[in-house]
């Protein structure tokens, strides 16, 4: 069960990955060893999972970025899930309830690259019913 430190923790590493324990331990008022034993254990627990850099994709020419939904036969659910996994242009595959079964982040050099990907790479993905791409213009947060 994680306490109110451990929750802190988790909120200062979520804002900034690679902030150094002895900080961390400066801001709680509490020992840089106490820290690492937390972070460690939360590590351990699967708690945090990892530590990734965030990318702007504009940065790196993929200038469209598009959360897109997906909608499947309910026997293929599953599959498609995995199978949109294997793309490189996709970032990012979530399973959710809603207007679509399953969700996925679609990272693009134009839109021409867009939709190539999405009718002639996924959309040949067996028991796809229907695809809705929504181009993000903007991340806020």
């Amino acid at each position: 069960m994680l306490d109110a430190k451990d929750m802190k923790i988790l909120e200062i590493l979520m804002k900034d990955g690679r902030k150094p324990f002895t900080e961390i331990a400066k801001e709680l008022n509490t020992s840089e060893s106490s820290i690492r034993k937390r972070v460690r254990k939360m590590e351990k627990e699967g708690i945090i999972k990892g530590y990734i850099a965030v990318i702007d994709p504009s940065k790196i020419g993929y200038n469209v970025v598009a959360l897109t939904g997906f909608d499947t036969d309910p026997q293929n659910f599953l599959m498609v899930a995995k199978k949109l996994c294997e793309f490189e242009e996709v970032k990012k595959v979530y399973t959710s309830t809603g207007d679509h079964m399953i969700m996925a982040e679609i990272w693009a050099k134009d839109g021409q690259e867009l939709t190539n990907i999405i009718f002639n790479k996924i959309g040949k993905i067996e028991g796809i019913k229907k695809v809705c791409p929504a181009i993000i213009l903007e991340q806020l947060k």
